[in-house]
């Protein structure tokens, strides 16, 4: 089952995806948010409630799969704050959650997945908001 279905990656391989791996593990981790920019330059659809993936490791096993409940598009000053506090990544405001979410988007890592090395973000920057439930463990 698992084989057939699309990896869902958090952040790049290393310590930050190993710590929001062991969120979502540990289920303190129930949303995420990405870059409609990311999907765009990808040329991949956007997620739809309903939506199985495979969350792999950073050693790109799986471990878990899980399904999106619900899917929102709105510009990054519009974040809410339980959006942002069930990411599971500690913060508590938004201002904390957002300076963590653009030093990551502003990361020469994410700049090069985007092509783009001046790349940018503001309140009116299109973000996916992704809820989602964790259906099986993965051995």
């Amino acid at each position: 089952m698992t084989d057939e279905l699309p990896k869902f990656e958090f952040a790049f391989p290393g310590p930050l995806r190993d710590q929001l791996v062991a969120a979502v593990l540990d289920g303190s981790k129930t949303t995420t948010t990405g870059l409609v920019a990311d999907y765009e330059h990808e040329g991949d659809p956007l997620p739809t409630a309903g939506d199985r993936s495979v969350v792999v490791d950073s050693s790109d096993h799986p471990v878990a799969v899980i399904e999106l409940t619900e899917v929102r598009i709105v510009p990054l000053g519009q974040v809410d704050l339980q959006h942002a506090i069930d990411e599971g990544e500690g913060d508590t405001t938004l201002t904390t959650w957002r300076q963590n979410h653009e030093s990551f988007w502003h990361s020469p890592e994410m700049r090069a997945v985007l092509s783009d090395p001046t790349f940018t973000v503001d309140d009116t920057t299109l973000v996916v908001l992704q809820r989602f439930q964790v259906i099986e463990h993965l051995g």
